[in-house]
């Protein structure tokens, strides 16, 4: 059962390698989701860019670029930003809006795959 939305930043890497396995006293076992790496933003294709102006917000540019308010990860990916309010501070900034998932396949597995045997 998974407890994803299709447009989550981690719907990507629904597989074994990408869910943590916590044993418990009791003996039952919490699954857990394993930590998201970012990806290079280089490395990630893009469609154009988009001016910062005063007032914006990354779901405002999310939904113009993509049609969903939700996608603004994606932004935040492309300009390999670790805080995404940071992008909108300077005014001005252009930041690479990224290709729709659905024409590039990206994100590409971007979770290592855990040991089992540790």
């Amino acid at each position: 059962m998974t407890i994803l939305q299709a447009n989550s930043r981690y719907a990507q890497n629904d597989d074994s390698a990408s869910i943590g396995r916590l044993p418990q006293p009791d003996g039952r076992t919490v699954r857990y989701r394993l930590r998201r790496f970012l990806p290079q933003g280089a490395d990630i294709p893009t469609v154009g860019e988009v001016t910062v102006q005063a007032g914006e917000r990354l779901d405002n540019i999310a939904y113009r670029s993509f049609g969903d308010t939700e996608q603004a990860w994606r932004i935040a990916d492309a300009n390999n930003a670790m805080r995404p309010q940071a992008l909108l501070a300077e005014l001005g900034r252009r930041l690479a809006i990224p290709l729709p998932q659905a024409e590039t396949g990206w994100p590409a597995q971007d979770t290592p795959q855990q040991d089992e045997s540790t």
